[in-house]
């Protein structure tokens, strides 16, 4: 039994073996192999994956499906999403496919695709593999002899993307003591790598996966072990990736969090100040601080505001011809270099605009004034109709009342759990807890 649409925000998620099953992954892997198949004559697909246990029965059973509809699999093994999506591009592959489910525990996986180009997927191509795999499986050819596909496993094709990231900083970057935390996830052996190539005196954490310990209480989700770290070992900086290492938030010389937000504004302004933001203009979603809008204000600089998620990021990146984008959360886009966000790209280039401003990251930081948040997660039974729900709808319009014009509220459906979001923004954090809270109460009565 299949859901009325497989795909959400960032591909097929759900628990693995019991929502997201081998059955289902093999029918995504042969829906995928015809998909691109009419367009490639015995289509080869790129297969990366993070640490998760069940990631190799995932890989096993998209390797079977793309097989029995005539493509050639291809596994890289553990490896950054961006990694795939690079090496898609680069080898002029059909597709690249990422079995991860990002920063989601363990027992969550996920699947999702790469068009030819390296770029995610646009939601019209992602619905015709909806239909193929809910309702055409059964009038699929089914090509036997010569013209069943084959698997080949390549994990070195690795190196060829980690020589392409260290070729994209120009800086010594020796003399900097750096703390990363790699999550358990698919980081663990190539940031360790790329970052010591580069000369940093570097100390690692949390690079020993075991299949369930990706994301537990570490990775740019669970920041206060490596802030605790940065601080021990006196370093300059700590860096966090998540499970998938598509995203990196930072730690300050103090120990405080540095996020996507700051961090876009730090390689923002220096852009700016080179003539080198295209437009003079930055991408980011809704959840982005009001203390970003202000600082590129500041600086001269516009912003161009999307809905969550990066996919959408890029989009408004790609229609305006821009070359800097991302999320408050760690994704960041860097359109002359990556086609998707990049933990590993985000953390050089942060490292490069340090090391050449010659400022300790607290300094570079405080760039940007931010503004206390409050994010409250709210699990439902389900989130269909709750923009439709009076109750909801009111208690959302008392809190911006409340709040006025220095404050906002911002209720969002996550695209890969049952959450519903609550965000308030303003200049009294025991004010935003209130409203939140309010807020997250009636939803929480509303979908139980």
């Amino acid at each position: 039994m299949f859901v009325a649409r497989l795909f959400g925000t960032d591909g097929v998620r759900g628990v693995a073996n019991a929502e997201l099953t081998p059955e289902l992954a093999f029918r995504l892997g042969w829906a995928a192999a015809y998909y691109f198949g009419r367009e490639h004559d015995s289509p080869s697909f790129l297969i990366g994956r993070d640490t998760r246990v069940s990631g190799q029965m995932l890989e096993a059973a998209l390797c079977a499906g793309i097989c029995a509809a005539g493509g050639n699999a291809v596994v890289l093994g553990v490896i950054p999403t961006p990694g795939v999506a690079w090496l898609t591009r680069t080898m002029k592959a059909a597709a690249g496919i990422v079995i991860s489910a990002s920063h989601n525990p363990f027992v969550d996986n996920g699947i999702k695709f790469f068009s030819g180009t390296g770029y995610k997927l646009p939601d019209a191509v992602e619905d015709e593999l909806d239909e193929i795999v809910t309702e055409k499986m059964d009038s699929l050819p089914r090509p036997t002899g010569k013209a069943v596909g084959s698997i080949s496993y390549k994990y070195d094709l690795i190196n060829a993307f980690l020589d392409f990231s260290c070729g994209t900083v120009k800086e010594n970057l020796s003399g900097l003591r750096v703390v990363i935390d790699c999550a358990n996830g698919a980081a663990f052996e190539s940031a360790p790598a790329v970052l010591s190539r580069l000369g940093l005196a570097l100390k690692v954490l949390n690079a020993d996966p075991d299949g369930v310990n990706i994301n537990d209480n570490c990775g740019s989700t669970h920041m206060q072990s490596l802030q605790d770290a940065v601080v021990a070992e006196k370093a300059d900086l700590g860096l966090a990736f998540d499970g998938d290492a598509d995203r990196c938030l930072a730690v300050d010389e103090n120990g405080q969090i540095v996020d996507g937000d700051q961090i876009m504004v730090i390689l923002a302004l220096e852009l700016l100040r080179r003539k080198e933001l295209n437009r003079d203009t930055l991408v980011t979603t809704v959840m982005s601080n009001i203390g970003l809008h202000q600082a590129m204000r500041r600086a001269g600089g516009k912003v161009v505001v999307t809905a969550v998620g990066d996919r959408y990021v890029l989009e408004a990146m790609q229609k305006e011809n821009l070359s800097l984008g991302g999320e408050q959360s760690g994704h960041i886009i860097f359109g002359s270099h990556s086609t998707t966000g990049d933990g590993l790209m985000t953390a050089l280039q942060l490292l490069a605009a340090v090391k050449r401003s010659g400022m300790a990251l607290s300094k570079l930081g405080s760039l940007m004034t931010r503004f206390p948040q409050v994010l409250v997660n709210v699990r439902v039974g389900s989130k269909n109709g709750w923009e439709e729900n009076a109750n909801i709808t009111a208690a959302i319009q008392n809190a911006q009342f409340q709040l006025g014009e220095d404050g906002r509220v911002l209720v969002r459906a996550s695209g890969t759990e049952p959450l519903i979001r609550v965000m308030a923004e303003g200049p009294v954090l025991a004010e935003l807890e209130k409203m939140a809270a309010e807020v997250a109460e009636v939803i929480k009565t509303e979908l139980h």
